[in-house]
């Protein structure tokens, strides 16, 4: 095991989305990544090259139990996540996992319950909230700069990648068949933020459709929240229809925030806007960068999980919490179901975290 001072992590996925990852863990100088894991040699052996030579590993067990590494960092599909992480904990390492957690709520729960019986710290890469654009809009809001009394949080994602007939095949091609698209696979980032931004949901009402007869999933959809603030949300969201503008997945989205005494905007670019009631609006200046992934919004989510490991404080995204992003999760497929409204979230929490 690594010193207080500096840890020692593996990686087991190096698909597409994993280049962001071991990006990242060569820019955070208290990790040495000493193993990178894939079923395809190839794909580990290039992750290896990003990190400086890495050893490279086809079983994730094997390498966990040669290695011994403070942490691993979990990017794959979400069906080998359980088994990952029971792996893990059976030799005292900390998890980093990718969303969607698990292929059902009930394994998610099994997941945080099989951490907490083992001791060991789980946290979820749940890497929207650290965008940066999201942490300055949430410094905004606690600061007052539109009131304070929070009233609605607005969001309008097109993103243009699901029209085609061939949609995701070149990027993501399992999307296709997922039984659950784009609230599982999309959606839960942004009932996360809702959730930084606007404490806990009670409340959800939701339509979802499939515009592409070729996937399995639903791509477009209507999401109500009512918070427990008494404020709500709304997520208008579409995988098939295009936004008009470079490069929908910087922010992936247009927020418009509203409290007593103004809104803030947020734009396709990350540009941020403050309009306080009866004034024009005005462009509030703050860091973001394209690097990375939206944001480098990656590196700031591996960067905090090393911090909290380091420090002892709590993750922002961890285990327990995040059933309740989660929970919100599934109360809008039920509503999508049944066409009625699910309320009442936030009396049935405890019963969510065990």
């Amino acid at each position: 095991m690594g010193t207080p001072e500096r840890l020692r992590g593996v990686g087991v996925g190096a698909g597409w989305f994993s280049r962001f990852h071991y990006d990242a863990w060569s820019k955070i100088a208290a990790v040495d990544m000493v193993a990178v894991c894939d079923l395809e040699p190839q794909n580990a052996e290039h992750a290896s090259a990003t990190l400086g030579g890495a050893a490279v590993y086809t079983e994730a067990s094997k390498m966990l139990r040669e290695t011994r590494p403070d942490f691993v960092d979990v990017i794959t599909r979400p069906e080998s996540h359980l088994s990952i992480v029971r792996s893990a904990a059976e030799l005292g390492i900390h998890v980093i996992c990718q969303k969607p957690l698990a292929p059902s709520f009930e394994q998610a729960r099994e997941i945080v319950a099989l951490a907490e019986a083992a001791g060991i710290r789980l946290m979820v890469h749940e890497n929207f909230r650290f965008q940066p654009w999201h942490r300055e809009l949430k410094s905004l809001i606690a600061a007052g700069a539109i009131g304070d009394d929070l009233h609605m949080v607005a969001v309008r994602t097109r993103l243009g990648d699901g029209w085609q007939p061939d949609a995701y095949q070149s990027r993501q091609p399992y999307f296709a068949t997922m039984p659950r698209l784009l609230v599982y696979e999309t959606g839960v980032h942004f009932i996360d933020v809702m959730r930084y931004f606007a404490g806990e949901i009670d409340g959800v009402f939701a339509s979802l459709r499939r515009l592409n007869h070729q996937i399995a999933g639903e791509d477009t959809g209507l999401l109500f929240f009512e918070f427990a603030s008494g404020a709500r949300g709304t997520w208008d969201a579409s995988r098939y229809h295009e936004p008009d503008c470079e490069n929908p997945r910087y922010t992936f989205g247009e927020f418009l925030i509203e409290g007593s005494q103004g809104s803030l905007r947020l734009d396709y670019d990350g540009r941020i806007r403050i309009q306080p009631l009866g004034e024009p609006s005005r462009k509030h200046a703050y860091a973001h960068s394209h690097a990375g992934f939206a944001g480098d919004c990656v590196y700031f989510t591996q960067q905090h999980f090393v911090e909290a490991l380091l420090n002892g404080k709590p993750f922002e995204t961890g285990g327990t919490d995040y059933l309740k992003t989660l929970a919100v999760q599934e109360a809008v497929y039920r509503s999508a179901s049944s066409g009625q409204p699910v309320r009442g979230l936030t009396a049935g929490a405890d019963h969510a975290d065990r």
